[in-house]
């Protein structure tokens, strides 16, 4: 039970932060695609998709298998680090060596060759930060955490908006990313050792080191797919389609980019969760399951339908240069079902060492986006790359839970019944904003969407008072209280 309250209590530090978080980096998102256009912005998420698919190749893998060995056992958790930080050091200096062969090899123009030099700092110092709250996660501690993605993201915000004001470009935006990386690598290191208490220092033992190999490459493997999914659409569609294009694209990609702080805020804590459940109790293993997916039904059908129904109003926040978002926006919004529960999917199968299992199914859905954006960006352009998106992530979905059901006694029926009362709620909803949109203003109609969506919920049972105080409790107490009501 006192596992049940901490992923509670981790999950909504995490999401109120992430919110915020989200709230701001969007709002930066805004701001930028009003200041550069749709082709400068393409070019500015060209260099950030570019070094984000190298950086994979720092990590390999090591963040999920920190946390994962950590929260089995603490007291191993410098021993762990230091073994995995003197294999990221000489693998940091590769990964940005071949970002410096591929981009003066590949005929980028000037500008973007040093769009992506400057995002290469935030390439290594993330990967490093990353690393570093992956072992707070491992002790279930996720405060800091949420603290540091606040600021960092302020960081971008205010001084990356103050460039833009002084006449800046694409030059110090980006440049604002690196210095923010620079803060976020240093309060992740200092809150790992004097909060945390782990010390930070290199070792190379190579019982364990062969063990991190044999544990991470599954998914280092699964993290190579998972980047190249994400992000080789956008430079696909800067080579065969142009600038122009990614800038259209980013506004679909980023809205459903933004909106992933739900799951991940909840699988965050709830992973170390279904490690232990794993090992320890089977029974709360597909309980917890079962009632993450309901969670995060709640949380996506209503998002999709307002996002269908008001898509032009949404492109509009931008800039008139924007509208041709709209179809990809309706497009890629309802792949957003799928990416929400493919998070607790992907987690549970990680936690119960089915990890190669993982990967092996987002390879089939990456090798199929590739050859799915390869044939419809040519003709279609962002909304072939909208189309990708949604057939490979209902395809990944369908891949995942085959194998849930080896894995736990699933039962479907619970799920299916909130799907259909979520759905009910959510097509109520949207005929309402449908005819509201024409009269109120996109965040009066949004407001009120949303308020009589929960209404039509607790009408239809799907939530209940009791979930709302679970949460609510969550923040006011701390382990040592929980515990003492436990007993």
């Amino acid at each position: 039970m006192t596992k049940v309250n901490n992923i509670a209590k981790n999950t909504s530090y995490l999401t109120m932060a992430l919110v915020l978080q989200k709230v701001i980096s969007f709002t930066y998102f805004m701001l930028l695609a009003r200041f550069l256009g749709p082709a400068s912005l393409g070019k500015y998420y060209l260099a950030i998709s570019l070094t984000t698919i190298f950086a994979i190749f720092i990590d390999l893998g090591f963040a999920n298998v920190i946390t994962r060995e950590v929260a089995k056992n603490q007291e191993q958790a410098s021993s762990w680090l230091g073994n995995i930080l003197s294999l990221k050091i000489p693998l940091s200096l590769l990964a940005f060596f071949s970002i410096l062969i591929f981009v003066n090899v590949s005929g980028y123009d000037s500008l973007t060759k040093n769009l992506i030099y400057i995002s290469c700092i935030s390439m290594v110092l993330d990967s490093f930060t990353s690393t570093f709250f992956s072992v707070a996660r491992g002790f279930h501690n996720l405060k800091y955490e949420s603290i540091s993605s606040i600021v960092f993201q302020l960081i971008v915000l205010i001084i990356g908006y103050s460039a833009l004001l002084l006449g800046g470009g694409l030059i110090p935006a980006i440049a604002t990313l690196a210095l923010a990386s620079i803060y976020n690598f240093t309060y992740s290191w200092l809150i790992l050792v004097y909060r945390i208490k782990v010390k930070v220092r290199l070792f190379w033992e190579k019982e364990i080191i062969r063990e991190i190999v044999v544990i991470s490459w599954p998914f280092a493997v699964y993290g190579i797919f998972q980047r190249l999914y994400t992000y080789l659409d956008s430079v696909l569609l800067s080579l065969m389609a142009g600038d122009l294009s990614v800038g259209l694209y980013q506004v679909a990609f980023k809205i459903i980019f933004a909106l992933q702080f739900l799951p991940m805020a909840f699988t965050a804590s709830l992973y170390p969760a279904l490690s232990y459940y794993w090992k320890n109790n089977r029974e709360q293993l597909a309980v917890s399951f079962e009632r993450a997916m309901n969670y995060l039904i709640i949380i996506s059908l209503p998002i999709i339908v307002g996002s269908i129904v008001l898509a032009d109003k949404v492109v509009l926040l931008f800039k008139e240069g924007y509208s041709g978002a709209t179809l990809p926006l309706q497009i890629s919004i309802i792949s957003l079902f799928f990416i929400f529960l493919n998070f607790p999917i992907g987690s549970l199968l990680n936690a119960c060492d089915k990890q190669r299992i993982n990967t092996f199914n987002m390879g089939i859905v990456t090798v199929l986006s590739v050859l799915l954006n390869l044939l419809l960006i040519p003709f279609y352009k962002a909304v072939g790359a909208s189309i990708t998106v949604l057939v490979t992530n209902t395809l990944m979905f369908i891949l995942g839970m085959i194998q849930v059901r080896k894995i736990i006694t699933y039962r479907a029926a619970k799920n299916l019944k909130m799907l259909l009362k979520v759905s009910a709620a959510s097509v109520l909803m949207g005929v309402i904003i449908f005819y509201g949109k024409g009269h109120l203003n996109i965040f009066i109609v949004t407001l009120l969407g949303a308020g009589l969506y929960f209404i039509f919920l607790f009408a239809l049972g799907a939530i209940k008072k009791e979930d709302f105080l679970s949460i609510y409790k969550s923040f006011k107490k701390s382990g040592s209280e929980i515990e003492t009501d436990l007993n």
